[in-house]
């Protein structure tokens, strides 16, 4: 095969490489075609912040649809955010095992019928067999599910995912944190994320108490 020549075709690079990190600090990051890409772009640029982490993208064919109508990110822009990258139909792929150790995934922003998929085991693409590898292994699962209002059906699917282990993160603003603009929304969800996942992230503004007088939480 024509390595370089499938490159240019677009095909992403899952050739690992050798100075892989600890199997220990490898995630997932899988964006899905929901509104709220940015979230997902958002954490990818601040893992790279944290050297000893190796990130594992997958993009859905909806994020890319959805990321050229929000945002000026082109998918191969933010597939070089990742250390590697993996088609959605890529079953073959690493991260498709549980014999594949990681720190767990992070599906951001999460469509509803990927959460479908994952809340009924329905493992058809490389988004939802990766989640469902997490789960199976007992690994943390982030759920950033975009959509409101939600009718019975879609939070009967919120439930069973919860059920299975993994844990729902709306992105949901904290406006005790005063935030100035769209980006300070944003830095703080995904503050949150980090935070969950055990990381210590300096952008995350937690809350410490209101005392007598006001003044910045």
């Amino acid at each position: 095969m024509d390595t370089d020549r499938t490159r240019r075709r677009g095909t992403p690079d899952r050739r690992l490489k050798p100075e892989a990190r600890s199997p220990a600090r490898r995630l997932v990051v899988a964006l899905t075609g929901a509104s709220g890409i940015v979230y997902g772009v958002r954490l990818l640029e601040r893992l790279r912040a944290h050297k000893d982490v190796e990130t594992h993208l997958v993009l859905s064919r909806n994020a890319e649809r959805v990321m050229g109508l929000e945002t000026d990110w082109t998918p191969a822009r933010v597939r070089k955010l990742a250390d590697r990258s993996y088609g959605m139909d890529d079953l073959a792929a690493p991260i498709a095992s549980g014999s594949f150790p990681t720190m767990g995934m992070v599906v951001v922003p999460c469509s509803i019928k990927t959460l479908s998929a994952i809340a009924n085991c329905h493992a058809a693409d490389l988004v939802s067999r990766a989640a469902d590898v997490t789960l199976k292994e007992r690994r943390p699962l982030l759920l950033v599910v975009r959509e409101t209002p939600l009718h019975a059906g879609q939070i009967r699917q919120l439930l069973l995912a919860a059920q299975s282990g993994a844990t729902i993160l709306p992105p949901v603003p904290a406006f005790y944190a005063r935030p100035r603009s769209v980006a300070d929304l944003v830095d703080q969800t995904v503050g949150k994320i980090l935070d969950v996942l055990g990381f210590d992230e300096p952008s995350f503004r937690r809350w410490r108490g209101h005392t007598r007088g006001g003044g910045d939480p």
